[in-house]
C-alpha cells in the first residue's frame, strides 16, 4: 500500500511539472446526437486541440471500424479502413497528414474505434498510439454504449457520451486489456477551435481564451476502480486521454506510449 501512495505521488509531481501541450488523436464529426440518420462526415486529425497547434502527420492506421448497436439487436461492427482518404490538414501553425471519409448512420448508437500507427515524438523520444472513440446516437434509440468494444486500452463511458448538458459531469472508466487501471493519468482538453471540414482546416478564432497555461491541459486521475469524473464547464466537444497504459508495450525497439482517448460533446440547455 505504501508503495502505491509513493507511486501516486510521484505521478503527480512529474504531471505537475509537464508543459501545457498535449497530443490528442481527434475523430471528429459536427454532432453527437442526430435526430434522424443520413450521411455523416469524419475526420482523423492528430493535433493539440485546444489552441489547435502542430498537426502531426498521421501514418495509416493499423484499424479503423464502427460498432452500431440497437435494442437487443447483436452489435454490427464494420470495417471502415478501405474508405479512408488521405489529406492535409492545416492548424493555426502547420499542415499535417490526416484521413477522412464518411458513414451512413442509422438509429442507435454508433462507436468509431481509431487504432492508429505508432507516431514517433522526437521531443519525448518516444512513440505514442493513442486508441480512439467516439459514439453517436441517431433518434435517441438505446444502443450499448456503456458496453467495452473491445480496445487493447479504452475508456468506457459510465454515462450517455452524447446526452450531456453543460454543467453535466462525465463518468469514465479506463481500462486496459478489460481491466481497470488504478490511479490512471487523465489529461483533458477543449477542441477550443471549431474544424472546417470543407477546409480541411481549424478556425482561427477560438471559443475560449485561457487565462494561464495550466487552464489549457487539465489533469486528472482515476480511483482504485479506474473511473474518473470531469464537470463540464462549456459546450462542445471534450477529450479525455488516459496515459502510458502498458508501461512495457514497445514499438521497434522504443518505448512507446499505449494510450486511450474519448471524445464526447456537451450542449447548452436552451
Amino acid at each position: 500500500m505504501k508503495k502505491k501512495i509513493v507511486l501516486f505521488a510521484g505521478m503527480m509531481l512529474l504531471a505537475m511539472s509537464l508543459p501545457a501541450m498535449a497530443h490528442f488523436q481527434m475523430i471528429y464529426t459536427p454532432e453527437a446526437a442526430l435526430n434522424k440518420g443520413g450521411k455523416i462526415p469524419l475526420a482523423l486529425v492528430f493535433t493539440h486541440p485546444f489552441e489547435a497547434g502542430h498537426t502531426m502527420d498521421m501514418g495509416k492506421p493499423e484499424q479503423f471500424f464502427v460498432v452500431r448497436s440497437r435494442g437487443e439487436n447483436t452489435p454490427k461492427k464494420t470495417d471502415l479502413l478501405p474508405t479512408l482518404k488521405p489529406v492535409i490538414w492545416t492548424s493555426l501553425t502547420n499542415s499535417g497528414a490526416a484521413w477522412e471519409t464518411g458513414y451512413t448512420a442509422r438509429g442507435g448508437d454508433h462507436t468509431f474505434c481509431l487504432i492508429p500507427d505508432p507516431y514517433w515524438e522526437e521531443g519525448d523520444g518516444f512513440f505514442i498510439k493513442q486508441n480512439t472513440k467516439v459514439i453517436i446516437n441517431v433518434g435517441g434509440e438505446p444502443g450499448a454504449w456503456m458496453e467495452p468494444v473491445g480496445l487493447p486500452t479504452e475508456i468506457v463511458p459510465l454515462c450517455k457520451p452524447y446526452d450531456r448538458w453543460t454543467g453535466n459531469v462525465f463518468q469514465g472508466q479506463v481500462l486496459f486489456n478489460g481491466k481497470p487501471v488504478p490511479g490512471a493519468e487523465i489529461e483533458i482538453e477543449y477542441m477550443n477551435h471549431k474544424p472546417l471540414l470543407d477546409k480541411k482546416a481549424f478556425a482561427k478564432e477560438a471559443a475560449a481564451k485561457a487565462p494561464q497555461d495550466s487552464f489549457v491541459l487539465q489533469t486528472i486521475f482515476a480511483d482504485v476502480n479506474g473511473v474518473f469524473t470531469f464537470g463540464i464547464p462549456k459546450q462542445g466537444w471534450w477529450g479525455f486521454a488516459a496515459l502510458d497504459l502498458d508501461p512495457d508495450y514497445t514499438h521497434k525497439g522504443k518505448k512507446c506510449s499505449r494510450d486511450a482517448v474519448m471524445w464526447i460533446k456537451a450542449v447548452d440547455m436552451k
